[in-house]
């Protein structure tokens, strides 16, 4: 329950603190006394957005302190997010002049989601301005759930909706992208065909250009090393008989005179070398042969490989390979592509029937559930004073999933006997809202682990008897849970256990709010004033002891 509230620089409040209790609480005062002030500080602890106008001196922080008492419930969530337990737990949060807002728990510094989902579990904010939550699909299916023990089916069924509705976001994005890669596939895999073809791995440009050289110029080759050898192997006067008889001559020469050895030695080796040469350009020569065939296909080879060159913007073999590897790899890619929008529609298909199967609980359930609502509601809204009132909830199957089944559902809802039931968006009135929003408020707490629920003038708009009877209803929800009201009415402050009023005071030339805890004479005299306005009269306060019982 909350235990403690501290707001510091918030809006008309200076500083205040109070501490709470269980059961009824009561919180009265004067139109535009600060109750609003007090629930948007409270507000903060929920997780709403921070306002740097609300700081009242800005060069100071805005501080909102709240005090909890814990069960042991709760240490789970505080283990799973790396937080000390505490039975008395505060949350904190702070707005920085700067306009930055910290949040804190037991004076870890914790994010704006972490703090919403613990104090989402600890207290729920209620005022009259939000009977229109009656009208969603969620809420009524929060009241109808609450009474089918669906909690942990509908935690289930919705943690398995959440990953089938992101299985469905990531197969559309890879569908896209697999269709918009098959727009481009054909001529892809055309260019990939084209590269694969030439078998460039085998291909050596330059020994090719210098093959399709030899071929396009065989036939001036092969003439003049036809002449060269002649040259060098005509009788007599041929260059290398004319060599070999030089170098004899020098070699005799040598060995008559030392000066001549190293040059006869050079001779010796230059011979040697030569006919090497000739040996070498004989090979050559019976190697030429000119052949239009060899010459058509090295041609083709070559035009195709240019062509691929000016086509690709590139100018070597290599840059064609990295082309070749990196088309291959995006058909590749297209391939497990598919198979991963394969794996995903698999999985797709076990969350559907795993979906199917949650939903089927779920609406088994709430069928099963809803004389019980009716009963209960119907019963209520009778102390209410809506003696001929009905509710009634219809619900629809639906082709698709949906965040709360496979169905939707519809609160009806008559307030006078002899007409039917219509959807209560379109069939209650305002002055029925705040009734039937209290009914449904005491329906829920019966099932419903809440510690502390706050209404905020949700009694609006009654009076005599019915007020009387909201007063009981709220005393009843209280033995449930911790219960705050803020209220006009003095039959709902006489049912307080403890009562509190907020003021709005000039101190030191500076309007402030503050809340003060009422005695119990205090007490009786604020019922008498909610009953006779600013002069309490004798018979208000006879009647406020009435009230008090």
């Amino acid at each position: 329950m909350l235990s403690r509230i501290y707001i510091k620089n918030f809006a008309l409040i200076d500083t205040l603190e109070v501490s709470l209790h269980n059961g009824l609480q009561v919180i009265t005062g004067e139109t535009g006394a600060g109750k609003s002030i007090i629930l948007g500080a409270l507000r903060l602890i929920l997780g709403e957005r921070a306002d740097v106008k609300s700081i009242s001196n800005a060069e100071e922080k805005s501080i909102v302190e709240t005090e909890f008492a814990l069960n042991n419930q709760f240490k789970k969530f505080f283990i799973e997010n790396d937080l000390d337990y505490e039975h008395q737990t505060i949350i904190r949060r702070e707005i920085l002049p700067s306009g930055k807002s910290r949040a804190f728990i037991n004076d870890v510094p914790v994010t704006l989601d972490v703090l919403k989902e613990l104090s989402s579990q600890l207290i729920d904010i209620h005022s009259q301005f939000e009977t229109s939550n009656l009208f969603t699909s969620e809420y009524q299916f929060k009241i109808i759930d609450g009474l089918s023990d669906n909690k942990k089916i509908i935690e289930d069924y919705q943690y398995e909706f959440s990953e089938f509705q992101s299985l469905k976001t990531q197969l559309k994005r890879l569908q896209t992208q697999l269709s918009e890669n098959t727009k481009e596939s054909d001529y892809k895999q055309f260019l990939l065909n084209e590269l694969e073809e030439l078998k460039l791995d085998d291909v050596d440009y330059e020994d090719l250009q210098n093959q399709l050289s030899i071929q396009e110029n065989a036939e001036m080759i092969s003439e003049n090393l036809g002449q060269i050898l002649s040259r060098f192997h005509q009788e007599e006067i041929g260059i290398l008989s004319f060599f070999n008889e030089a170098k004899n001559k020098l070699s005799k020469i040598s060995e008559v005179s030392s000066a001549f050895s190293e040059l006869d030695e050079r001779m010796e080796t230059s011979f040697v070398e030569l006919k090497d040469i000739i040996s070498e350009l004989e090979n050559e020569s019976e190697k030429i042969e000119i052949n239009p065939e060899t010459l058509a296909l090295l041609s083709d080879l070559n035009n195709k490989i240019n062509a691929l060159f000016l086509k690709h913007n590139v100018s070597d073999i290599h840059e064609l390979k990295e082309i070749r590897d990196q088309l291959a790899g995006e058909q590749k890619g297209a391939s497990e592509l598919e198979t991963l929008i394969s794996e995903i529609e698999g999985n797709i298909s076990k969350k559907q029937k795993s979906l199917q199967n949650l939903s089927e609980k779920l609406s088994k359930n709430r069928k099963k559930s809803i004389p019980d609502f009716i009963k209960k509601a119907e019963g209520l809204l009778k102390k209410l004073g809506l003696e001929k009132a009905r509710v009634d909830i219809e619900l629809q199957d639906t082709t698709e999933f949906t965040p709360f089944g496979k169905e939707n559902i519809q609160l009806l809802f008559q307030a006078n006997s002899g007409f039917p039931l219509k959807p209560i968006q379109t069939a209650i009135s305002g002055g029925e809202r705040s009734r039937v929003m209290l009914a449904v408020k005491k329906i829920i707490a019966e099932s419903d682990e809440l510690p502390t629920l706050i209404l905020d003038e949700i009694d609006t708009g009654v009076s005599g008897k019915v007020a009387e009877e909201i007063g009981n209803l709220m005393r009843e929800m209280s033995g449930d849970m911790q219960l705050i009201v803020i209220s006009h009415l003095a039959q709902v402050a006489a049912k307080g256990n403890n009562n509190y009023k907020v003021v709005k005071q000039d101190i030191s030339g500076k309007t402030q709010s503050t809340i003060i805890p009422l005695s119990e004479e205090e007490k009786l005299n604020e019922i008498a004033q909610l009953l006779s306005g600013s002069k309490i009269t004798e018979a208000a306060l006879a009647q406020a002891k009435e009230l008090i019982g």
